[in-house]
């Protein structure tokens, strides 16, 4: 049976945006036009299926197409007023859709509707934009590929560039596709499995030239070689906290890590800053990594307080280049500056930082940084890169249709851009709490001695997302080992570039009398609640404070830590040590911008690891009940007669951290029904 046009161009497209080599993530568009039965009159329309702003052809679905009418996009070219206010055509798509619903049309729009044929591809392959971007790419595009592929010179995609190129396709019937100056190709074809193959051509071809004719070290020779993995983790790590704290100065910002290997033989090489000054070209990278990154200058073993102070300098050097760059440019109209920071960051030896609004934005931005090194590798084997000139790129960067897609874009979540730590995050109330905040817009770190339960929450935080990694990790830590601490801080930092938010959960219970307790019971418990806690915080508050942007620690503390229950003592006692902690750390970090406060639940009997493991049965037998119904008899001994759940804990950790109590510390806050004798003096 012959599928429809939109499930060819689904299936196209999922085809292409599957390789990186032929376009990046969200990065170019694909089409096909049909015919439709419209609901109004019975007859057949023309109709064009195409990718709408802001998705992705390796994941699209037919929601995230734009529907036109044909007849009503080519008969906009009567109306055009001209390349001067070409910006205008863009509000005239929507008078085009065709039924209800859609995606927003993207400025590619005319170029898929006035190009003559039933499928079209705008891709951005680096090996495409290598040679659009090479000085003489007309003269290459013309060696490489004859009378097959057309030359496009720069110009900014809009309506004009779609006349270009439908003039291109009409007066060079031989033609199956175009290079666009600076920017990347253009195929299209009568059926879909021609265009796909005239892509895929176009790719294909320019990937074997540059193999067969480029210069064997486009980049130069190598003057710093990478580090050793284990040492340049490390130094990463070291580094990170303080590079993200520099990158939001601005607007707080996630980070991401790479050290791919294309990445480090970039930085390797002596032509790194000269190429990594001229910025990056395609409009989809540029738009990602601002026109150019902030480059380290030091060697990959210069001392760590040379580096970091080397780093502070060039951060302020970039800011003030950065505001310059938006006063050469800026016009009356321009959008106002969005911020100063730089989005790449190049550290010779280690690898690359990368910062976004989120993870996926953070990780994607540096994706586009990997492109953009290729592409400079690419023009430079063959030619010499030559991206498209500042002011151009200050044209798109404060384009106003760039401006009105960011508007367009929902609220951050409360949370969004935070960093959070769990631990005993594997199960309970550590559990409950760690996807409370990733529902907010926090990264979450689930801690837990236990890796499978971690990993099967952060797997639970994930789903859905594009790459599991953006929303949530697991790592092992057993709270009690300093060394383990340390380890899961670092994974930590190497995941999302810091910590802002921490929540000391971990803990366990024996039920003992005095005379009882051994002084291993007693070793335990204080080990895991009161060293582990010390340790935790210890840890992550060097980070926060590198980072110099404040940051929250929780502790999961207990009514028992002010009220006395009997055959309790290494627990309470535990738990009396973790809530002056809070006092004590609120009162010396403070100074940071780092708030400290407590949670003291009742007992928390559903979901919890700590009951299950025989405290329940424990704490049923001290007080006479059925341990099924220690959770019922823990409720009616409370003002409220209401059980505790995790997600009741949970809900106080939001509150504390979330932004509306923004001016308190060293608090402790009672959830636990209103146990009138556990009230704070």
């Amino acid at each position: 049976m012959t599928s429809s046009p939109v499930e060819q161009l689904l299936g196209r497209s999922h085809a292409l945006g599957a390789d990186p080599r032929n376009t990046n993530y969200a990065g170019g568009n694909a089409s096909a036009k049909g015919t439709a039965t419209d609901p109004v009159t019975g007859s057949d329309v023309e109709l064009m299926w195409v990718k709408g702003s802001g998705g992705d052809l390796g994941t699209l679905t037919a929601e995230g197409l734009a529907v036109l009418r044909l007849d009503r996009l080519r008969a906009l070219t009567g109306v055009y007023p001209g390349v001067e206010r070409e910006d205008e055509m863009v509000a005239a798509f929507d008078h085009c859709a065709f039924g209800k619903g859609g995606a927003a049309p993207s400025i590619d729009t005319a170029m898929h509707g006035l190009v003559e044929a039933a499928h079209v591809d705008h891709l951005h392959p680096d090996a495409g934009i290598a040679i659009a971007t090479a000085a003489d790419g007309e003269e290459l595009t013309r060696a490489i590929f004859g009378d097959r592929v057309a030359w496009v010179p720069w110009r900014r995609p809009g309506f004009q560039l779609g006349l270009d190129i439908a003039a291109i396709k009409r007066d060079n019937p031989q033609a199956i596709g175009v290079i666009l100056g600076g920017h990347g190709i253009t195929a299209w074809g009568a059926t879909s499995q021609e265009c796909e193959a005239n892509s895929l051509e176009i790719i294909r071809t320019a990937e074997a030239y540059i193999a067969e004719h480029g210069r064997p070290d486009p980049l130069g020779a190598v003057i710093h070689p990478p580090v050793e993995p284990a040492v340049r983790h490390a130094r990463a790590a070291e580094l990170f906290p303080l590079v993200r704290g520099l990158c939001s100065t601005d607007a707080p910002q996630v980070g991401h890590y790479t050290d791919s290997p294309e990445v480090l033989d970039f930085l390797a090489r002596a032509g790194h800053p000269r190429l990594a000054a001229l910025g990056t070209s395609c409009p989809d990278h540029f738009l990602r990594t601002k026109v150019r990154p902030m480059v380290l200058d030091l060697p990959p073993d210069a001392p760590l307080q040379q580096v970091a102070d080397r780093l502070r300098e060039l951060h302020a050097a970039y800011r003030t280049e950065y505001a310059a760059y938006y006063d050469r440019h800026a016009g009356p109209d321009s959008p106002p500056m969005r911020g100063a920071d730089p989005a790449i960051v190049l550290v010779p030896g280690i690898g690359m930082f990368s910062f976004g609004k989120d993870k996926q934005t953070a990780r994607v931005a540096g994706e586009f940084y990997v492109n953009a090194i290729n592409v400079m590798r690419g023009a430079e084997a063959l030619s010499s890169y030559a991206p498209i000139d500042e002011a151009e790129k200050f044209r798109i960067e404060y384009w106003e249709l760039e401006e009105a897609k960011l508007r367009r874009m929902p609220a951050p979540k409360p949370l969004a851009t935070r960093v959070a730590l769990v631990t005993g995050g594997g199960s309970g109330i550590g559990a409950a709490t760690a996807r409370r905040l990733a529902a907010e817009g926090a990264c979450v770190v689930v801690a837990d001695r236990d890796l499978g339960a971690a990993e099967k929450v952060a797997a639970e935080i994930a789903a859905g997302a594009h790459r599991p990694g953006d929303r949530a990790v697991a790592v092992r830590a057993d709270v009690t080992s300093e060394e383990e601490v340390a380890e899961a801080v670092r994974q930590a930092v190497l995941a999302f570039g810091g910590v802002d938010l921490v929540v000391n959960n971990a803990g366990l219970s024996l039920s003992r009398s005095l005379l009882e307790t051994t002084l291993a019971d007693w070793d335990l418990q204080h080990g895991v609640m009161a060293r582990g806690s010390f340790l935790v915080s210890r840890e992550t508050a060097r980070v926060m404070i590198d980072q110099g942007m404040g940051g929250d620690i929780v502790y999961i503390s207990s009514k028992n830590s002010v009220f006395a229950g009997p055959d309790n003592l290494a627990y309470g006692a535990a738990k009396a040590d973790q809530a002056h902690q809070v006092r004590l750390l609120a009162a010396e970090l403070g100074q940071h911008g780092i708030r400290v406060n407590g949670v003291n639940p009742d007992g928390v009997v559903r979901g919890s690891g700590i009951f299950a493991s025989g405290w329940g049965a424990n704490r049923a037998a001290v007080y006479g009940v059925e341990e099924e119904k220690l959770g019922e008899f823990y409720a009616q001994r409370t003002l409220l007669k209401r059980e505790v759940l995790p997600e009741h804990i949970a809900a106080a950790v939001f509150a504390l951290t979330g932004g509306e109590l923004s001016l308190t510390t060293g608090l402790h806050v009672p959830v636990d029904g209103g146990v009138a004798a556990a009230f704070l003096r």
